[in-house]
């Protein structure tokens, strides 16, 4: 458990200090730092020991979506526009979590309730209607049609990951998952609509809380 408590530690480190090179405009400590926070990350939850979770084998699908968004991670930070490779690497990730969440604690006796499925279907469409109108139609006005599908197919994968990761009775993982989507979110509307003040910043900061607190619900 020594090895795990002290690479979350390293992964909160390297993440504060990718916001501080987001918010003075450092690009250069940021191409280290951000990749830094989901290696670390992927680690710890790989050297996680089985005395200290429930969660076996959805803790190898996490692994497995940690390292899916670091190849994100650094396909977004290169110089070209690798945004569609990102895009496939973060919906790899999305999808992988997906699984992840669908697998049931070695205990047994898990199951996910129907209501509370659809309760959390109906706030994500909810809450998500607004921005993704927004991207559409600037995709639409911008001349990007194609990149309407891909998108819609991604927002589709992160609004499932959240159903099920507020359904699993882990308080960590809806948060994570919540955070995520607005990460996602802000991203998106900061891409295809218009920049936001701090913009960058709420991406970073939202998106490595998410990531920390999803491997932090493995721990039981």
């Amino acid at each position: 458990m020594t090895a795990f408590v002290a690479l979350v530690a390293v992964a909160g480190l390297a993440a504060v200090v990718d916001w501080t090179a987001v918010a003075r405009g450092n690009a250069r400590l940021e191409y280290a730092a951000k990749p830094a926070v989901l290696a670390a990350l992927t680690v710890a939850a790989a050297v996680l020991p089985l005395a200290s979770t429930d969660l076996a084998d959805r803790r190898w699908w996490f692994v497995a979506a940690l390292a899916a968004s670091l190849v994100g991670d650094v396909l977004l930070m290169l110089p070209s526009d690798q945004f569609v490779p990102g895009l496939v690497a973060f919906l790899a990730g999305h999808v992988l979590y997906i699984v992840g969440l669908l697998q049931p604690p070695s205990t047994g006796g898990f199951t996910f309730s129907t209501t509370g499925l659809v309760v959390a279907a109906l706030c994500v469409v909810a809450v998500a209607a607004v921005p993704a109108r927004l991207i559409f139609a600037s995709l639409a006005r911008s001349g990007q049609r194609e990149l309407i599908g891909p998108v819609a197919i991604y927002l589709a994968a992160i609004g499932t990951m959240v159903v099920l990761a507020t359904n699993v009775g882990v308080l960590a993982a809806a948060i994570g998952a919540v955070l995520f989507l607005a990460s996602d979110a802000i991203l998106a509307l900061q891409r295809f609509v218009r920049p936001m003040a701090r913009g960058d910043l709420a991406v970073h900061v939202t998106y490595h809380l998410a990531q920390i607190l999803l491997v932090l619900s493995l721990v039981h």
